[in-house]
């Protein structure tokens, strides 16, 4: 690996630990089977109303409820509280959105990697990606492909959204989605931590695959279009890119998002890695 960048920043320090901190926006609808028992388990979730229909009555059970009531409609009924079009599957859940994590929590939660490396942590940082389809669908892969957190920042990118949570498909109440002001003072406190920063960019001067990269890895990942911002392409250790080809040379951030952790992922394993 080349060596790493290194930006002090003076007087900065990662905020202390918020378990308690206040939920942003106000409440919001989640639905879909997967969003909703997720939501349904757990503690953090604050849920005003569960709507269901009767075919999804049978599949709350009285564990999963807590003591829960669930209100029993019918599927017009139940759409008409939604967005047009939402798939919900018969069940949805008037919810609160979930108290905000510090990253410094975050990072004082994670537990120690494993000698041999097999366990290393993973995050992802999201470069104002502001498309909560996008946001849903991360979170979803990062759950999926073993990652500890995925990172935002305050500003300019999606709140949490019924939408966000259906693309989730449970993942927003599973794994730990923290805000950040400043997204570079956010790399340099992973980096302190011990992770090396990775930005995925098509210039990038080398795959991820050829990058090699192992102990604990933050893969910074911009909005498409735009992709990564300057300051934030300067904090990162290294730009690399995914060796797509052909007419169409750039993937959904999603997509990417995907593609990079499953890279990860397989090395980890003790899969052979591409030349």
């Amino acid at each position: 690996m080349p060596p790493r960048k290194r930006f002090r920043q003076k007087g900065f320090t990662p905020s202390p630990a918020a378990r308690s901190g206040p939920p942003p926006g106000g409440s919001f609808w989640i639905y879909g089977h997967h969003a909703v028992t997720a939501a349904l388990g757990n503690p953090l979730r604050n849920i005003r109303r569960l709507l269901a229909v009767e075919t999804e009555m049978s599949r709350l059970t009285s564990h999963l409820l807590g003591g829960r009531a669930a209100e029993r409609t019918d599927p017009t009924a139940l759409a008409a509280f939604l967005p047009q079009g939402a798939v919900h599957q018969g069940v949805a859940a008037l919810v609160d959105p979930l108290p905000m994590v510090d990253l410094a929590e975050l990072l004082e939660d994670l537990p120690p990697d494993a000698p041999d490396g097999t366990h290393a942590h993973r995050l992802l940082l999201l470069d104002q990606v502001t498309d909560p389809q996008n946001v849903g669908a991360i979170l979803r892969s990062a759950a999926a492909l073993g990652a500890a957190g995925v990172i935002l920042t305050e500003r300019h990118a999606a709140p949490e959204s019924g939408s966000l949570a259906k693309a989730a498909s449970g993942a927003l109440d599973v794994l730990p989605l923290v805000r950040v002001v400043n997204l570079s003072r956010a790399i340099e406190a992973l980096k302190q931590e011990g992770f090396w920063c990775l930005g995925l960019a098509a210039e990038g001067e080398m795959t991820l695959a050829e990058a090699k990269p192992t102990g604990r890895i933050a893969l910074v990942l911009g909005a498409e279009g735009t992709g990564l911002r300057r300051l934030t392409r300067e904090h990162c250790d290294q730009l690399v890119r995914l060796p797509t080809q052909g007419p169409i040379d750039q993937l959904n951030v999603s997509n990417a998002a995907a593609i990079a952790l499953y890279e990860l992922a397989r090395d980890i394993s003790g899969a052979a890695r591409p030349t």
